[in-house]
């Protein structure tokens, strides 16, 4: 959890072999300007690589941004190493992912989804709520 004097640290990530991070980029600048600390991996993260991040930034959530269609099983790889190392962070999720696989990837750790046309607003709203950081009025 985050203090009154730090802000607190979002890993944003890519799992998997998809190239395109726009929106993880706009998100990543959406949570910057709204005052979190934001750490981008960058594309083409393997679930390990992503938690050996989480670890070494020692982060307060985790953002993935998947669009491959390999959700069901990075997601799910990512929370249980996450869990192996001791660490209980929320983990997001946004991209392409169909409603019909939200309550099973829900039921294995997830704690947020957001889909196609989720507004930056509510994601950052979102973030606020699982990291404990106060709101810019606070």
């Amino acid at each position: 959890m985050t203090t009154a004097t730090a802000p607190a640290r979002v890993l944003i990530a890519k799992p998997g072999l998809d190239g395109h991070d726009r929106g993880a980029k706009v998100v990543a600048r959406a949570l910057r300007d709204a005052g979190f600390e934001v750490i981008y991996t960058g594309i083409r993260q393997t679930p390990e690589m992503i938690v050996q991040a989480a670890v070494q930034e020692d982060v307060d959530a985790i953002g993935l941004s998947i669009l491959s269609g390999a959700h069901l099983d990075l997601l799910p790889a990512i929370v249980n190493g996450l869990r192996e190392n001791g660490l209980d962070i929320p983990v997001f999720s946004g991209g392409i992912i169909p409603k019909e696989d939200y309550e099973a990837l829900t039921n294995m750790g997830i704690a947020g989804i957001f889909g196609p046309g989720t507004s930056l607003k509510e994601i950052v709203d979102f973030t606020r709520e699982v990291t404990g950081a106060p709101t810019p009025e606070e």
